[in-house]
Formats: C-alpha cells, structure tokens, sequence
C-alpha cells in the first residue's frame, strides 16, 4: 500500500499472552550478574544494587496486567500506512471544536509517555473548547504496537509523512504538533513538509546550533547549554553512537535479557530526569516499568534503536552546526534544564522565526510529560489559545 492510498483504521486492544510474562519473570529472577562496579559513582555506568533493585520489582512487585488494563481504558487505534500498522491512542474531546494534535515521544521512551495528558487535555477543568484537544499519541515505527519496519528509509521525514497521513485518516485536516526526543524532530519535519495543515509546533525543546556570532556575548543559560552538551558528548553518547552505527549489533543482548534492557533504558531515567537523588520521587516505578515492559514484550530493541541509523547524523548537525533549514509555522519551545541540548531563544529563532511562546522552567529533565505534566499542558494549552486569538484577530 502506498503513502498515497487510503490508510485502513482498526480498534486495538493490547494484550499480553501469559507465557510471555511467565517468560520475563523467570529471566528476570535467573538473569547473570556481573561485579559491582569498583567505583562508588555512576561513572562506569549505572550501579548494579540500582538494576538489582529494579529487576526484583518487576519480576515480584510490578502488575502488567493492571497496568495493561488502565492503557486499554483509552480508545486506540492500528492506521495502516505504507504497510506498517501505526498504533495510536486516540481520544477525542466531548467539544466538536476542539483543537486535533499529534504528540510524539523518543527514545528511550513510548506512547506511555504521554497518556497521563490526555485528560485534561481533552476535558479541561475550564469548559471551553478553546482550551480543549482532540489527542493522537502515535507509537513510532519499529517501537511498542507499531510494526517494525523491514526495510531501511523509515528516517523522520517518513515519519512526519506518515503522521500527516495518520491525522487524515482519523479526521483531522489540520492540526498542531507537539513532541520531545525524536518527536521534536519529527514534529518539526510535519512543519517543514505541510505548512498549510500544520496549526503550530510545541517543541520540547526546538532543536538548533548555537549562533558563532553570539560566541562574544553568551548569557549566562547560554554558557551552561554549551557546557552540559560538552560533558553530555564526553561521558553519556556512547548509547547513541551504538544505536547509530551498530544498532543490530546491541540489539542481541537487549532482546534476551531483560535485565541488560532494564540497565540500558534505565540508565538514562535516571541521568536525564531532574530528581534530588531519588528518581522514584519523580517517576514511579510502575510507569517507568509500564515503558520497559513495552520494548521487551514487542522485541523493538533493534527497530527502535534503528532510528539512530537512519536520522541521528542528520539531527545532530542540526544542533550543532548551521541552520539547516527554515521552518516558519508558529512555534512554542518549552525548556526544561535537565534537557541536553538546550538551544536559546536566539539561537532557535534562526531555524524556527515565528516563535509565539518561549518558557524556561525551573524544573525538569528529559521525561517533562512525567516529570512535570501540569506545566506541559500549561504550555501546550496556553501555546494554541494563543493561536486561537491570532487566528480570530487576523481576517
């Protein structure tokens, strides 16, 4: 089936098979240990009481099956695309005027992400419609319910295409964008590709290089952005260089041992979320098992980590060297300061010039949607009644 032909929806509910889950907690309570790290930091990577600790839960404390029962309450979906099946959550609003958009998550993450949104996003505590949202929270190609792509090309400007599709076959002629990790590149590949169909871009945060020209004059958020991507590139990219270059490669121990997908995914819970020593106290555990459990029972180690293949060169010239291109639909960035890279406001408005909304947290990391829900509704709401009122204004 083409991108062109008319995509199929289906409902879909998820279910586990037993012996699956039978399956991961026997691995789980029989997985092979090495030495403890002979430091007592994090520098050789994440210690293993920490990964221990976390497998014993999930093979003993965790249940999937009320966890899988609470996802099943939302209404998803299988869009047939370019023959893969594109899983969504998609939840429409009790107000017909309500504002359609598509939000997407990265890697490490999936649609778990964004689920705890979705009800005040579609039914705010306001009662207008203004502030209300019909919500699509795609799965990625290759990650959680979608399929896996069997061939390369699946890069973020298929995606992006695939998502347009994706919101024409749900109804929707336009509609806004919000994402973070590879969603805001992905969103920004639907601003750059349908300018006319895409209302607005809420980027967590707007990816682009720092400006030469204001090397002279750097503020002082613009000093440490640099600083935290200095240290970011010396001591915790080797994931991503992997998953670049020899995806297929780390994909093998991910798949067969649960407790080597838990220290991998885990790792960066714990290094990119804003926390004060206790990650639990941010995210709990069951929703970030929720996302572990996810990868293992679908397999995707390997398609997830293949979006690194296909896109991350491309992506990483774009924060770090010149604009690549100019995307002119209106933005918001949100700006959270445990998130790595961290463009300024400045440096953004060269690749993204329509800037309508800028916010700069004071707490937050990677994982904003579960780190710091009430503030990215506040943006996203705020960002689009903004629009709204623009859009009235303008005849």
């Amino acid at each position: 089936m083409s991108m062109q032909s008319k995509p199929w929806v289906r409902d879909f509910t998820i279910r586990v098979d037993d012996e699956v889950l039978d399956d991961l907690r026997r691995r789980l309570r029989e997985a092979r240990w090495p030495r403890r790290e002979t430091v007592e930091d994090w520098s050789q990577g994440i210690p293993l009481a920490v990964v221990q600790d976390m497998c014993d839960y999930w093979a003993s404390g965790y249940d999937w099956r009320e966890r899988e029962e609470r996802l099943n309450s939302l209404p998803q979906r299988l869009v047939r695309i370019d023959d893969l099946d594109i899983h969504c959550v998609h939840v429409r609003s009790r107000h017909p005027d309500a504002t359609p958009i598509v939000l997407t998550h990265g890697w490490p993450g999936s649609f778990v992400e964004y689920v705890g949104l979705v009800d005040e996003l579609v039914d705010p505590a306001s009662g207008s419609a203004e502030d209300a949202f019909h919500v699509v929270i795609p799965s990625l190609p290759g990650y959680g319910f979608s399929s896996q792509p069997q061939a390369p090309g699946w890069g973020i400007e298929r995606i992006a295409r695939a998502w347009a599709e994706l919101m024409t076959a749900l109804g929707y002629e336009r509609f806004g964008a919000v994402g973070s990790d590879w969603g805001t590149s992905v969103s920004a590949s639907l601003g750059e590709q349908f300018p006319d169909r895409v209302l607005g871009l809420c980027l967590v945060p707007p990816l682009a290089a720092p400006d030469p020209a204001t090397f002279d004059d750097l503020t002082a958020q613009e000093r440490a952005a640099l600083a935290d991507l200095e240290t970011a590139n010396a001591t915790g990219s080797a994931y991503s260089a992997m998953h670049a270059t020899r995806p297929q490669t780390a994909a093998y121990g991910l798949t067969d041992s649960p407790a080597g997908l838990c220290a991998w995914i885990l790792e960066k819970f714990w290094s990119w979320t804003d926390h004060d020593g206790d990650l639990y106290d941010v995210i709990d555990r069951d929703t970030i098992l929720d996302d572990l459990t996810i990868y293992w029972v679908t397999g995707t180690a390997a398609s997830s980590g293949r979006l690194y293949w296909e896109s991350f060169e491309e992506i990483h010239r774009i924060f770090t060297e010149d604009v690549p291109s100019v995307i002119d639909v209106p933005v918001a960035g949100a700006i959270f300061p445990r998130e790595v890279p961290r463009a300024s406001r400045r440096w953004a408005e060269r690749r993204f010039p329509n800037i309508v909304q800028w916010r700069e947290h004071d707490r937050g990391g990677h994982f904003a949607a579960l780190e710091r829900p009430q503030a990215l509704v506040a943006d996203v709401r705020d960002f689009f009644a903004t629009l709204h009122r623009r859009y009235r204004a303008d005849p």
